[in-house]
């Protein structure tokens, strides 16, 4: 059989999308972290013995020096926003409607920043460095939308 069956042959593009609900175990040190938000609206670290590091959310093991976290500590519930990007469309996907914004947030004595949506307030306003504090559902699941947004503090 030669190539010239290649010439007759007209591409075809199928265009589709597949969801696919599934489920998955986070673990030990996950599910406490998820378990404090969802029934005392607290939000929990990972201390390393070894180098100091706070890590939110919480590692079972560091990052930097590969020793076991064994230490849990209590941080924020306000932080610092290190650095944000706007969403500017709308997908059936993103938990919010746009516009709305993503960003970094180093909660207080933690080490690493948490990434999560920004809400209540003006988009053009946001700048690195200022302050945030978490917004909790009223109807919690165990999951990291139990924190519905963080709003700038002082917002309403």
């Amino acid at each position: 059989m030669s190539a010239d069956w290649l010439s007759n042959v007209e591409p075809m593009v199928y265009k589709s999308r597949i969801k696919v609900p599934y489920t998955w175990s986070v673990g030990e040190t996950g599910s406490r972290f998820f378990v404090e938000i969802r029934d005392n609206k607290r939000l929990f670290g990972k201390r390393c013995a070894g180098c100091d590091t706070v890590y939110v959310p919480p590692r079972k093991m560091c990052a930097r020096c590969f020793r076991d976290t064994d230490d849990w500590v209590e941080v924020g519930p306000e932080g610092t926003l290190q650095t944000f990007t706007v969403v500017r469309y709308s997908h059936e996907l993103q938990p919010m409607a746009a516009p709305f914004a993503y960003g970094i947030i180093l909660l207080d004595r933690a080490s690493t920043g948490l990434v999560h949506l920004i809400g209540d307030t003006d988009l053009t306003a946001l700048r690195a460095g200022i302050r945030l504090a978490p917004v909790f559902r009223e109807q919690r699941s165990g999951t990291i939308l139990d924190i519905a947004y963080f709003k700038p503090v002082g917002s309403r």
